[in-house]
């Protein structure tokens, strides 16, 4: 009796394994999701080959510098143009790409946004404490990410046309806590013309802040920038307040309880204050879509 019972839940496995939703079809109704290992994926890298050390503690390669996912979501009513625009998120410490989206709520928020863009979330170290962002901080390390990018679309019948009627367009750059680390790499040395037409720091600016100017100042890119008391951005987020405001260059101050849309949208450097706690400042009043609906990228 026993032997035929556990025959019954072995026979019974793959009917609950189907039953169980993945992650493409969890969001099935909000358009396509596609899941791909990248060869130009943040990880594995020699850096953390050995994996990563933090308060004493090893983070091992194996379970957290070896994901070479990607997530790539079109949302429904996607318009194929000559130049596809992309949002790119980097997530923060101790996430990954599927704890992301469900935390943030990263695809509601762009479908919710009405932009006609695509959405690329790659796995960092995956829940580690640890910034640093592989590949993706090698020099050309975004142009090959981006190029892979296109390919992938390709070869999933997202796009269409031919190369010689495509080029990547617009390119925003968003990142969470220490999503800023690997930020700041791309905009040094991602090996693209601009790299990026706007970065989005949420609660993210804890240093490289050199990095971020010299962007805005080489390519003129728009730098949205949210942070809280707490969350250990305060001080040099305004500290760059100062810097910009002693060479005379014009910026946008608010508190996040008094966002005006006009002034978002025309500012190169917007900096808002958040009463939020670290973790919340992406979704919990649907930030990220309101940086969306604010930047330059066209609408579905």
């Amino acid at each position: 009796m026993k032997a035929l019972v556990f025959l019954g839940l072995v026979l019974a496995l793959p009917s609950f394994a189907r039953a169980a939703p993945g992650l493409e079809e969890t969001y099935a109704a909000h358009g396509h999701l596609i899941l791909a290992p990248f060869a130009s994926a943040p990880f594995p890298h020699p850096v953390r080959a050995e994996g990563h050390t933090y308060q004493g503690i090893l983070y091992s390669a194996k379970e957290h510098y070896s994901d070479r996912t990607v997530a790539l979501f079109i949302p429904k009513g996607f318009r194929e143009g000559g130049r596809v625009d992309f949002v790119v998120h980097f997530h923060g410490w101790n996430n990954s790409v599927a704890g992301t989206l469900g935390t943030f709520h990263l695809i509601e928020q762009l479908v919710a946004s009405g932009k006609n863009a695509v959405l690329v979330v790659p796995e960092g170290p995956r829940n580690a404490p640890d910034s640093f962002g592989g590949k993706l901080e090698d020099a050309d390390g975004f142009k090959r990410f981006m190029d892979e990018v296109v390919a992938t679309l390709r070869d999933r019948g997202v796009l269409h046309k031919s190369p010689k009627d495509f080029s990547v367009g617009r390119i925003i750059l968003s990142g969470h806590s220490g999503g800023y680390h690997v930020i700041a790499s791309i905009l040094d040395r991602g090996g693209l013309a601009k790299n990026a037409d706007e970065v989005w720091l949420f609660d993210a600016l804890y240093g490289q802040t050199d990095s971020y100017l010299n962007w805005a100042d080489r390519t003129h890119g728009r730098l949205l920038n949210i942070y809280t008391d707490h969350g250990g951005t305060k001080d040099e987020s305004e500290k760059l307040q100062s810097r910009l405001l002693a060479r005379g260059t014009k910026i946008y101050t608010t508190e996040e309880t008094a966002l005006a849309s006009d002034k978002r949208k025309t500012s190169q450097f917007v900096f808002i204050h958040t009463d939020l706690a670290h973790d919340d400042v992406v979704a919990q009043r649907n930030e990220f879509t309101l940086f969306l609906k604010t930047s330059a990228l066209a609408d579905r």
